[in-house]
């Protein structure tokens, strides 16, 4: 009885080694209105396009790539040049380098004019055990405040928050601080949240409250943060998420303090 031989056929895929490329996550706060005829339809680095579907892309106060958690970008690593186009008109509105290194990192485009700021992603993570029904998530605050436009905030800012301890008594924990003050342009990196879920068995969702301190001229937090509304009255900075376990977020505070548009924070999960 014969036997036929088997041909070998190699499959090959194009890949690419991370350990020789940076990673990244763009961000676009520049503080502008949030409408379409500001939205990023266009971004090329080093002159190649990265996403572009004759759609908006990447709208105010948002980060791409989109489409699932955990998503970078790759770009050599040194000197790399950013161009973004907004409108449908593919207006050139942002030319600017800046250097990334080696792993993953967040870039933040918050001034036409100027070159992005940089920040280290802090991955690999820290794993998290739960325990019972108490643990945590992470959260790394960023200030890119503008008092009006054209004028960064120069307050330096406290983040803080506090959580459900008893979900029958609605008794709230005291105020944590998020990590240190942060002036413009600075991050806290990642700070520990405390959580209790609301639900014993599930995956473990909490509101959690937040509040921002300015620091007075003795470094401590004082007075809570005003700032105006969108009827142009001045109120004290509040809002809340629901965070889950093991989770990371972005809270990134933008916009305007005095002006319109006025300020948010907005949050993204990094994992």
């Amino acid at each position: 009885m014969g036997f036929a031989a088997c041909e070998k056929h190699v499959v090959e895929y194009d890949t690419t080694n991370l350990s020789d490329v940076a990673e990244f996550q763009l961000h676009y706060f520049v503080p502008v209105d949030a409408k379409a005829s500001n939205h990023i339809y266009k971004i090329e680095i080093n002159n190649d396009v990265y996403v572009n579907n004759n759609a908006a892309l990447l709208t105010t106060y948002n980060a791409v790539p989109k489409g699932s958690v955990g998503r970078f970008y790759t770009a050599k690593i040194g000197e790399n040049q950013i161009k973004l186009y907004k409108d449908k008109k593919l207006e050139l509105v942002y030319d600017q380098t800046c250097s990334l290194k080696k792993g993953k990192q967040n870039v933040f485009v918050y001034d036409f004019n100027k070159p992005p700021m940089v920040f280290d992603n802090g991955h690999p993570y820290v794993t998290n055990v739960s325990e019972n029904t108490d643990s945590v998530c992470w959260v790394k605050f960023y200030n890119f405040l503008y008092e009006k436009e054209g004028v960064p905030t120069d307050l330096k800012l406290q983040y803080q928050y506090q959580y459900t301890l008893d979900y029958k008594t609605k008794e709230k924990s005291q105020w944590a601080d998020v990590g240190k003050p942060v002036a413009f342009g600075e991050a806290t990196g990642w700070q520990v949240v405390q959580l209790k879920k609301e639900v014993y068995n599930s995956s473990g969702k909490c509101r959690v409250d937040f509040r921002i301190k300015v620091v007075d001229a003795s470094g401590n937090p004082g007075e809570e943060l005003q700032v105006m509304n969108s009827k142009g009255k001045f109120i004290t900075y509040s809002d809340y998420w629901n965070e889950y376990i093991g989770r990371r977020y972005h809270h990134v505070l933008s916009g305007m303090r005095a002006a319109k548009p006025v300020s948010a924070v907005r949050q993204f999960t990094a994992l």
